[in-house]
């Protein structure tokens, strides 16, 4: 299985139970390895075979700016379901 990194992606969002938190914006880091089977993109050099993860990131940026979760945990799951619906992709890792 071959694996995609989306690393140290920041986006500025509401997060947290605290009405502190709440309050306004604040930075989110946020990782992904997409697993997927690669190998006939290797062979290709076609972008359809591969994982567009330039729109993975656009998509887990603009769930992240804008859904307020209350927990991390949740945002993480989002996340993680949102990466699923990706074609090709069986797998993923998220750290929030």
């Amino acid at each position: 299985m071959d694996q995609v990194f989306i690393t140290d992606l920041v986006v500025r969002g509401i997060i947290g139970v605290n009405d502190w938190e709440r309050e306004q914006p604040q930075e989110i880091l946020i990782n992904i390895v997409l697993f997927a089977k690669l190998n006939q993109a290797g062979q290709s050099d076609d972008v359809h075979d591969s994982v567009d993860y330039s729109s993975v990131a656009k998509k887990v940026r603009a769930h992240a700016e804008n859904v307020q979760r209350l927990t991390v945990e949740a945002l993480a799951a989002d996340l993680a379901k949102l990466c699923l619906e990706v074609p090709r992709v069986e797998k993923v890792r998220v750290r929030v």
